[in-house]
């Protein structure tokens, strides 16, 4: 059974049903347009995205009294796992910057809005762009005929934090490390590590936005996701940048390591875990993956949820449950850690401004994400571990695919 070489978000979004015609949920700007900085100083690293061209950033520079604060956000957009599907990643944005756009909207968790970011508005923030294909974890490299292939997250992200130390990085007083999607699962691998990089007295915490990738069992039986990963750890040299005692706890299997389930106990630093118990890209690669649906039985369920049969909601369902399995030991013994799972068809929700913080954002037990996250960082909260119920309960859903017969929102997404 052939397994889809190239898991990429924007492919996914392909299956998604979105209201074009949808009023914006935030009137007015959407954001700042923030430019690109190349980082010159990475060909001397080694560090290259996978076309060879240099990696960047974007950076938004504090003010007031958030000028000694940085927030740092992994882009996310997938992963390749094999050389023919590197190679077309190269030739996109994904996979170089000479097909990356100069500028990036800053919305959501990135706004310089004090209205539509009050706790992080006034920060320094920046946004990792990806382009190495295995969330900033690779290195190694591949001579693809008279080209080469660079496999060289790990020193992009290195480059990036040695870029950014003598700009204010370096006398940080406060530091939030997070990303959305393959760049959420690239917060699990670098938490620790971020800390290292700054003064001992910097309250430095991570939050990880629809990256709780799950080590799935698919409707076939099979676990796909994991056959991926160990494929891609393979090809692109992860593994000697896992955690060591994750990889030794799992041995034979080090792999394992790169899915956070697994990592998780193994991470020092303060983290918060934002996802969906209903992730829409988890939905159709981990649990419905095509390689497990050749018929389609699948089709119209995964393009509207008010379209399933009660055996594919009991899957779904069971989706949410080994969720919540794979944290019970976070949820129960992590005293500096936090949550927000609620039960929408998602996927990322801190930078979307939609979801983040806005008159209609979701909401667990009335608060928003936006509240929940401040009230975790800053200590506002001694427990701060909000799950929401099952679907179909909750009303307050920006989902990307149908999901009720009532008006729920419908957002897109292009991250």
């Amino acid at each position: 059974m052939k397994t889809p070489r190239l898991l990429d978000l924007t492919a996914a979004m392909v299956l998604l049903v979105c209201v074009a015609s949808s009023l914006p949920l935030v009137s007015g700007n959407p954001g700042p347009r923030v430019n690109r900085t190349l980082v010159r100083g990475a060909a001397a690293l080694g560090a290259f995205c996978l076309d060879g061209s240099l990696p960047a950033y974007h950076l938004d520079r504090g003010f007031g009294a958030g000028s000694n604060n940085w927030l740092l956000q992994f882009e996310g957009g997938g992963w390749c796992n094999d050389i023919a599907s590197c190679v077309d990643r190269s030739k996109t944005r994904r996979g170089s910057t000479r097909f990356m756009s100069r500028t990036a909207v800053f919305s959501g968790i990135l706004s310089n809005n004090a209205s539509l970011n009050p706790d992080f508005y006034n920060w320094n923030k920046v946004r990792l762009r990806y382009c190495d294909g295995a969330s900033f974890a690779g290195d190694t490299q591949f001579r693809n005929g008279t080209s080469m292939l660079y496999f060289r997250g790990q020193r992009i992200w290195k480059a990036i934090i040695l870029d950014l130390l003598p700009k204010g990085l370096a006398k940080a007083r406060k530091a939030l490390l997070t990303g959305c999607s393959a760049g959420g699962l690239s917060t699990f691998l670098h938490c620790d590590n971020f800390k290292n990089y700054l003064p001992k007295t910097a309250n430095v915490k991570c939050m990880s936005d629809a990256g709780f990738f799950l080590d799935a069992i698919d409707v076939a039986s099979n676990r796909t996701m994991r056959s991926f990963y160990t494929k891609l750890v393979s090809l692109q040299g992860v593994q000697k940048n896992l955690d060591p005692n994750c990889t030794r706890a799992f041995y034979p299997e080090p792999s394992l390591c790169f899915f956070p389930q697994y990592a998780l106990r193994f991470i020092r630093t303060p983290m918060f875990i934002l996802n969906s118990a209903y992730d829409v890209f988890q939905f159709n690669h981990g649990l419905v993956p095509p390689s497990a649906d050749p018929t389609g039985r699948w089709k119209r369920c995964k393009l509207n949820v008010t379209a399933c049969n009660p055996h594919q909601l009991d899957a779904i369902q069971g989706f949410r449950t080994d969720m919540l399995g794979a944290l019970m030991n976070f949820i129960r013994n992590s005293t500096r850690g936090g949550m927000f799972i609620n039960p929408c068809f998602d996927h990322c929700q801190s930078a979307l401004q939609e979801t983040w913080l806005s008159p209609t954002s979701p909401r667990i037990h009335n608060k928003t994400i936006a509240r929940t996250v401040g009230d975790w960082y800053f200590g506002r909260r001694k427990e701060v571990k909000e799950i929401g119920c099952s679907y179909p309960c909750d009303k307050t859903c920006h989902h990307l695919i149908p999901a009720s017969t009532t008006t729920d929102s419908l957002v897109t997404l292009d991250i």
